[in-house]
């Protein structure tokens, strides 16, 4: 072996290892750890697909991502031989993980894990003191107050909220996001563009509050 070329391999400077982990991969971690949480053994490749709404493919290549940066272990010898071997850490003191769901529907949990996509990272300051969840925003009725389709609500679970407060709610068993409004004799659920009409809540209407929007995380 030729000295000056054993040197050369040697110093030649090579890709770091990185143990960032994107949101993407998180849910691809949590998805995997609530399926072994429920069944006692992990998902497997397919399986782990038909979780998250990707393809096989879109799923091994998570896989190898986690894999390679040390938070899954893979035996390829067997279909479930995943396990995680490492949690995340937040790469920035004070944030804390939320769960993004899908849906608010009648009559389930909203933190039920049928409902529950994925996570994101959130300043502790703003989700102390409460369960919180994060909701995509569909729509531009409440543009007005600054949230736009896409964007990301955070929001604090609670039955009650004051008037002014931007609320998540139930209305007839449909999902809203509108700001409150109340008065002695009216209650109403006010949008933020003036396409929108307010929505009167009469005696009869079956509204629900589920929480109070605390923060908007604008869409990438």
């Amino acid at each position: 072996m030729d000295p000056k070329n054993s040197s050369s391999e040697r110093l030649k400077p090579g890709r770091k290892p990185t143990a960032e982990i994107s949101d993407t991969q998180l849910r691809t971690l949590r998805a995997i750890q609530r399926f072994v949480d429920q069944h006692g053994f992990p998902p497997t490749v397919a399986e782990l697909g038909e979780l998250l709404g990707i393809t096989n493919a879109s799923a091994h290549d998570q896989i190898s991502q986690l894999v390679r940066k040390g938070y899954l272990k893979r035996d390829p010898g067997k279909a479930r031989g995943l396990a995680i071997v490492r949690e995340p850490v937040s790469p920035v003191l004070g944030l804390v993980s939320v769960p993004v769901i899908g849906r608010v529907a009648a009559g389930l949990p909203i933190l039920a894990d049928e409902n529950v996509i994925g996570e994101v990272l959130v300043d502790s300051s703003v989700v102390s003191g409460g369960r919180f969840f994060a909701l995509a925003v569909q729509g531009d009725s409440m543009k007005g107050a600054g949230i736009n389709e896409g964007d990301t609500l955070i929001v604090r679970q609670q039955p009650v909220s004051e008037s002014g407060d931007i609320v998540v709610a139930l209305l007839e068993d449909e999902a809203t996001v509108k700001r409150l409004y109340i008065t002695d004799d009216r209650i109403e659920l006010r949008p933020e563009n003036p396409k929108y009409k307010p929505m009167p809540i009469g005696p009869d209407d079956d509204l629900r509050i589920v929480g109070k929007v605390v923060a908007v995380r604008g869409a990438d």
